[in-house]
């Protein structure tokens, strides 16, 4: 493999190994880690694609991974394919989808546990720009608990660019700005392409791409406190979808 990654956590290489669309080289196992039934499962499914698993001391994989959060696996894979918009957008064409938009999302945290919300609350695809922001990383992959393997991750050079093809092809854009007038459950999301913009962690959404949002939305504060963290934000925003979409659904 002339190109490797490292994902670590349970969850992450679970996932992955599940999902099997990525190329592993080898897992590492810490000698002392207690047997559990994912830890199982990661073994067992690595004999079946006859993927090389060995033992290691923790001192090593400590390493490898300074911060000590590897739960005991670690694992040398193939990195993240990018998924090109336009395929994105043919690909669902017809189906009402909905993506999140990262604009200068710097935390791999923040990034992993957005990820992670938008699966459960069936987005479809995430973009994140080349420059300016967080791509995916090994500690995206641990936070989001293995659900990177379960959505479009699209890299664009220009999301200006991005946003305008968007448009073009009937999708709302949405700006969570906590300047904005409207709530965001003032928004009918139901029936309708949607992207939902989030912010960098301290500066918001650039202005030009205030100007390119249809809607611009926020969360109301009983406090003057500093705004939610943005993977919050994003889920409180991502679930009144979900919540609206099941209302309707429910004929209620």
């Amino acid at each position: 493999m002339s190109e490797n990654t490292i994902i670590y956590g349970k969850n992450a290489v679970m996932e992955a190994l599940e999902d099997g669309k990525r190329e592993f080289n080898k897992i590492l196992i810490a000698n002392n880690s207690r047997s559990d039934a994912k830890l199982e499962r990661i073994k067992e499914l690595a004999a079946q694609k006859g993927i090389v698993f060995q033992f290691t001391a923790k001192e090593k994989l400590n390493q490898m991974l300074p911060e000590g959060r590897h739960q005991g696996v670690i694992a040398q894979i193939s990195p993240v394919k990018y998924t090109n918009l336009d395929d994105f957008i043919e690909k669902y064409k017809g189906e009402d989808t909905a993506l999140v938009i990262l604009d200068g999302v710097e935390d791999s945290h923040n990034a992993g546990a957005i990820i992670r919300s938008c699966v459960c609350a069936g987005v479809k695809g995430i973009i994140l720009p080349s420059r300016r922001g967080v791509l995916i990383n090994s500690t995206v992959e641990k936070t989001s608990a293995g659900a990177i393997n379960h959505i479009s991750i699209i890299k664009v050079n220009s999301l200006p660019a991005a946003i305008q093809k968007l448009k073009e092809n009937n999708y709302w854009v949405i700006a969570s700005d906590h300047h904005a007038e409207d709530n965001y459950y003032d928004i009918n999301y139901t029936n309708m392409n949607f992207a939902l913009i989030m912010g960098a962690e301290h500066s918001g959404i650039s202005k030009s791409l205030l100007k390119l949002a249809d809607f611009k939305v926020k969360i109301p504060m009983l406090t003057n406190f500093n705004s939610l963290n943005v993977s919050n934000a994003a889920a409180i925003i991502l679930f009144e979808s979900v919540r609206q979409k099941l209302k309707g659904k429910r004929g209620l």
